[in-house]
């Protein structure tokens, strides 16, 4: 039983161990997860993602990500903006994403919403929320990784002031994570400091 500090992964280094459970968290975790993400349209799918993931496990919406960017044209906000009632009702009927109605249509309205925004202002929205590393302690523990920040709770707000939505506090600090503002991987893990 794991008090939650980092556990020896397949290859005997040490891990967070959120990432042990599946093959496809372990390369997520080592080559993705807190990793700096920047560009408009990759903010954009990371920020989607963890929009459809809310209420569901990580590990459902990264065995279907390639349906999603297959279904949501690579997550380009353009195309996605550009999306017609026809499209809406092909995406409520495929299996290879996650057929929520609200999470899908909230999907369409911030692409559009985005289209009225500058290009590279998403990207400098999001990261001007990156809190200072230095006055974050190192987390030891799961425990000592927080669900929501006053920095995830300040984007949320952001965000949803310039018309997004599904864009809570908790969804808005998984976004750091995932995106590197913030290096939630545990003391001991692998990933803490690889480049």
């Amino acid at each position: 039983m794991s008090d939650g500090a980092a556990l020896a992964g397949p290859d005997g280094a040490p891990r967070c161990p959120w990432a042990l459970s599946a093959p496809e968290y372990v390369a997520y975790h080592d080559e993705e997860w807190g990793r700096p993400v920047h560009g408009d349209d990759a903010l954009f799918e990371r920020l989607s993602l963890e929009a459809f993931q809310s209420g569901l496990s990580w590990i459902t919406i990264l065995r279907r990500r390639p349906g999603f960017r297959a279904a949501f044209a690579d997550f380009k906000i353009a195309s996605v903006a550009a999306f017609t009632d026809e499209d809406r009702e092909r995406l409520l009927a495929d299996a290879g994403i996650i057929r929520n109605r609200a999470k899908i249509d909230a999907t369409l309205a911030n692409a559009r919403a985005l289209t009225e925004w500058s290009p590279g202002e998403l990207d400098a929205l999001i990261w001007s929320h990156a809190p200072d590393p230095a006055g974050r302690p190192v987390p030891k523990t799961l425990s000592d990784v927080p669900p929501v920040t006053p920095e995830s709770t300040a984007l949320s707000k952001a965000l949803k002031k310039r018309g997004l939505r599904f864009v809570g506090p908790t969804t808005a600090y998984a976004l750091m994570q995932a995106c590197g503002l913030v290096n939630d991987h545990l003391e001991t893990c692998r990933a803490r400091s690889a480049p």
